[in-house]
């Protein structure tokens, strides 16, 4: 698919505006082998939204497959791509967020990042935390401070917009109550086996772009699981209009309005993810959808919040 079929969306803050890919390529994996050629191959097949982080260790690799893109010439300029990567909670106190995010340009050998996300609402003293991290690994969280320094990287041009990821409603109107520059995009696990309806409602309601990671269940991963490609209802859809259980996932999420970020080394695959824009779901599919059981996939550690609360 070519990357000018990708429909966007428009993050808006008081000083710009940008035009965000409706469909982002992951790098989450549980190793970066191959990472650098699965994104160079990604850019060939015509994805051009790349989310990254501190701790996935796709920083480097994305940077490398960008830069080989333009010697390519798969791209004439870096500003053809939308970049995402992401604030890891040991970095989550007001004077390591612009430290963090210079080694993360540092890291992508980039001058700019198009999202930079507060990855969780959590702080974590330093140290190498096994998942789940353990109640001595957290610590007390400025949410303020950190958010005031989140800020201070957009006023200095190192991003075009901020956000957060895996904030709940609580957490969310907590940071808008004191937030200058509010985020922008909120990214959360979603998908039809746990669909955060409630979280939804006040992201539409307050203008913040919800970007689904884990769309498919991340499947093959240590955090993940199968319950999304299992599952016998939204394999029955799939039947019923010739298309894969991965791509009614996907494109039930495009219908609801929400932006995704999906991770596939395989070249097949990755372009089958992109094959969602062209068909529709039916009033039926989607009260199937809505009768599957809801369960959570992804524990960060403690129980620290209800995600619908």
């Amino acid at each position: 698919m070519s990357s000018s079929n990708i429909p966007y969306v428009v993050l808006q803050s008081s000083s710009n505006h940008h035009k965000m890919p409706v469909i982002g390529f992951g790098t989450a994996s549980p190793s970066i082998d191959g990472t650098r050629e699965a994104l160079l191959e990604a850019i060939k097949v015509g994805y051009r939204h790349f989310d990254t982080a501190k701790i996935y260790g796709s920083e480097k690799p994305l940077g490398e497959a960008i830069t080989e893109a333009l010697q390519l010439g798969l791209i004439a300029s870096r500003d053809e791509l939308f970049i995402t990567s992401k604030l890891w909670c040991t970095d989550n106190f007001p004077h390591l967020v612009l430290p963090a995010i210079h080694k993360t340009l540092q890291s992508l050998n980039l001058k700019y990042l198009d999202l930079y996300l507060v990855q969780w609402p959590v702080a974590m003293k330093h140290g190498d935390w096994d998942y789940p991290f353990p109640e001595e690994a957290i610590t007390s969280f400025d949410l303020k401070g950190v958010w005031q320094a989140m800020e201070e990287c957009q006023k200095q041009g190192l991003t075009k917009f901020i956000g957060v990821s895996n904030f709940n409603c609580h957490q969310l109107e907590n940071l808008l109550s004191f937030a200058t520059i509010p985020p922008s995009v909120n990214q959360v696990e979603l998908n039809p086996t746990w669909q955060q309806k409630k979280l939804r409602e006040l992201c539409e309601k307050e203008g913040i772009v919800v970007t689904a990671c884990s769309p498919l269940g991340s499947v093959g991963s240590f955090w993940g699981s199968n319950k999304v490609m299992d599952n016998e209802l939204l394999k029955q859809i799939g039947e019923a209009h010739g298309k894969s259980v991965a791509q009614v996932s996907l494109r039930w999420l495009y219908e609801l309005g929400i932006t995704i970020v999906v991770k596939s080394y395989n070249k097949e695959r990755m372009k089958q993810n992109l094959e969602i824009f062209d068909w529709s779901l039916t009033k039926d599919d989607y009260e199937k959808i809505d009768e599957i059981k809801q369960i959570k996939t992804f524990n960060l550690g403690p129980k620290l919040w209800d995600e619908e609360d």
